[in-house]
């Protein structure tokens, strides 16, 4: 048994049972405690990317002072969904420790799998027309950025 993840389990449920959101819970860990924990609140917010693992993402980078985790751990009741994978890449987790898998969140109803495919798909075949505009000026802030003294890279 794990203390955090058995924690995130927790959470998870007592989401689901207070009416809050979906059964999803996260909790961030750097050197053995708890920096900060999460749950899915996508239906009691409206907020699409309010998933459990960007929520605790977003108060671990606030309550540490960085837009990356690489010294924590990430402990989430299920196997990352698109998203969530993307944020957890861009945030740098040490290590990801993960519940159920996603063919577990799909029997439950939580199917990603359009996802993965549509992303592989060129933009002009996606379901949600992805329309190419005012690129030349766009490129703008990228050479605003290229430019720019005392960036911060990531």
């Amino acid at each position: 048994m794990n203390p955090f993840m058995e924690q995130a389990i927790r959470l998870a449920v007592d989401n689901v049972r207070s009416n809050r959101g979906g059964p999803f819970a996260a909790v961030v860990v750097r050197d053995g405690a708890v920096i900060a924990t999460g749950t899915n609140q996508v239906t009691s917010t409206n907020d699409p990317t309010a998933h459990a693992e960007v929520v605790a993402i977003r108060a671990a980078c606030a309550a540490i002072g960085s837009f990356q985790l690489d010294l924590c751990d990430l402990y989430t009741t299920c196997e990352p969904c698109p998203m969530c994978l993307g944020a957890i890449y861009w945030a740098r987790p040490r290590r990801v420790f993960f519940g159920g898998t996603a063919a577990d969140a799909a029997e439950a109803g939580f199917d990603d799998a359009f996802i993965y495919k549509e992303a592989a798909l060129p933009v002009e075949s996606r379901k949600i027309p992805f329309i190419p505009l005012m690129r030349e000026e766009a490129l703008a802030a990228f050479d605003a950025w290229k430019t720019q003294a005392g960036r911060t890279p990531y």
